[in-house]
């Protein structure tokens, strides 16, 4: 495997060899199939990023859609984990709530903005009730289908012993689903991220997303990029965070990535001690029958 400063030099190196191509194009103003005549350049967004970096408006829309999508994304892991064990544990509970979750999850959530409107009494209720739609399904839908697949034999091991349903919940699927359900946490995220940038636009008064339509309804493109740059990086941010949070819960899981150096000394591992020595192993003749 690469060391990681190899790695790191390489991310690095996409992202400028990506700016770089976004300048030349946009200096050449390349016009063939794709037009590039009056899209701006990689040059003109780092100035006007800049300039922005130090404006109070800036840092108010940063903070507002922060503090929507933490907030919905908080209330979709809580209710999303905790609907979605109910489901699948519970026969009752997926009899009263699995057809309503299973008709409701393929409304887009962005097309509950009208909803949204007539049932909250501010905007800023709205679009958090919008980025937590958005993010329950994935973490219901990978907590339900993770408890589910867990092996019967961890539950039945823990109830031979003498522990209760309670004890089967804590000790064995809750941690046993944790995998899937940070597979769904981190899917969720992501599409929080959509939802909340696109009803900021339709419906919000302050946020990355309500500045960028602004921006675009003026013809400053610039600035819309500056926007769309600034929900590109607080999408990686978030979401890296939940990784990382994920590989700390997870930490007991066996991991499968391996080195060369560890691939080699399995290797060597498996010659044995005659390996080592220079020796070929005896090997036993069987004896053919006739």
């Amino acid at each position: 495997m690469r060391r990681p400063w190899a790695r790191y030099t390489l991310r690095a190196g996409s992202l400028l060899a990506a700016l770089g191509l976004w300048q030349l194009l946009t200096a050449l103003d390349v016009n063939l199939w794709l037009r590039f005549a009056q899209f701006p350049s990689a040059t003109d967004v780092v100035r006007e990023f800049a300039d922005r970096l130090g404006t109070g408006a800036y840092w108010q829309d940063l903070t507002d859609s922060l503090s929507r999508i933490l907030t919905g994304f908080a209330l979709a892991a809580v209710l999303g984990v905790s609907v979605g064990t109910a489901i699948a544990r519970s026969p009752l509970v997926s009899d009263l709530l699995g057809p309503v979750l299973e008709v409701c999850r393929p409304i887009p959530a962005i097309a509950l903005v009208p909803v949204a409107i007539l049932m909250f009494p501010s905007n800023e209720q709205g679009i958090v009730f919008i980025t937590f739609t958005a993010a329950f399904f994935p973490v219901m839908v990978s907590t339900r289908h993770a408890v589910r697949a867990l092996a019967p034999v961890w539950e039945e091991a823990v109830l031979t012993m003498g522990g209760g349903r309670g004890r089967v919940l804590v000790s064995v699927v809750l941690p046993g689903a944790l995998p899937g359900i940070l597979g769904g946490l981190s899917v969720g995220i992501g599409v929080s991220w959509i939802c909340v940038i696109s009803a900021e636009m339709i419906s919000g008064a302050y946020g990355v997303g309500y500045r960028t339509w602004q921006d675009y309804t003026i013809v400053d493109y610039p600035g819309v990029f500056v926007g769309m740059t600034t929900i590109g990086v607080l999408g990686w941010l978030t979401s890296t965070a939940v990784e990382l949070a994920g590989r700390r819960l997870t930490q007991w899981l066996p991991r499968t990535e391996t080195t060369g150096r560890a691939a080699t000394t399995g290797r060597t591992a498996t010659t044995g001690r005659s390996g080592a020595t220079g020796r070929s192993a005896p090997v036993r003749k069987e004896a053919v029958a006739p």
